[in-house]
């Protein structure tokens, strides 16, 4: 017969396999799901809702934009036929290896306009002023010092810039605390609505369900846009 437990003491007994099969990093994926390499992107373009982010972020041709926690250029390559060859796209990520992939990536295309970044943990390496907006997607969870970088990315984006989050909460993490949910990958949109804000941005667009992760019924994914609060000196 099976024993009850209680959902933290389910949590913490999840945790070791957790670990062992998911390998993540600051800035970075979960590298054993698919949908992060270059073979899964065509199913990706299935639920992700690309076209529909770019429009919440209002990235158009010319812009100068960055994807936060790039992999292996997903979005990135998405992002560079969006703004178009008067473009720039700032592809960050702090895995050496990753970034080896997308310039290999970039090479076999012949793209001109993505620049690979190698990132600090705590500093994405972004110009003042230069953006007009930024994309951090499935990423913001794994920031440890997620305080500092939304610093860094208040001054690389231009006065009336944008940064787009979008997250996914997984079901059974509801409810949880702020650390617990970011060590199971995964965080509410009340959490990172309230750090932009104490950040200094006022969220201008906010999608509680934007459809389901990966076509997982228990992961919903959630949209936050943010706009720097510009004050006068």
């Amino acid at each position: 017969m099976g024993t009850l437990c209680s959902k933290s003491s389910y949590l913490r007994a999840m945790r070791p396999i957790q670990h062992y099969w998911f390998i993540f990093c600051c800035f970075g994926h979960l590298w054993t799901f698919s949908q992060y390499t270059e073979s899964d992107w065509k199913d990706r373009d299935g639920w992700m809702h690309v076209g529909e982010l770019f429009e919440l972020a209002e990235i158009g041709v010319g812009d100068h934009v960055a994807d936060l926690g790039c992999n292996e250029g997903y979005l990135s390559f998405h992002l560079s036929d969006q703004v178009g060859l008067q473009g720039k796209v700032y592809a960050v990520d702090v895995s050496a290896s990753r970034l080896e992939v997308l310039r290999a990536h970039i090479k076999e295309r012949n793209t001109t306009n993505i620049v690979p970044v190698h990132s600090d943990e705590d500093d994405p390496k972004l110009r003042d002023r230069n953006l007009d907006a930024v994309m951090v997607v499935d990423t913001y969870h794994e920031m440890k010092e997620y305080k500092t970088i939304l610093r860094h990315l208040k001054k690389a984006l231009k006065p009336n810039g944008r940064l787009l989050i979008l997250e996914k909460l997984k079901g059974y993490m509801k409810g949880e605390d702020r650390t617990a949910q970011s060590n199971a990958h995964t965080l509410a949109l009340k959490f990172v609505k309230k750090e932009l804000e104490e950040a200094g941005f006022q969220v201008v667009v906010e999608i509680s369900e934007f459809g389901m992760w990966n076509h997982e019924a228990d992961k919903q994914m959630w949209v936050l846009v943010a706009k720097p609060i510009v004050t006068d000196h």
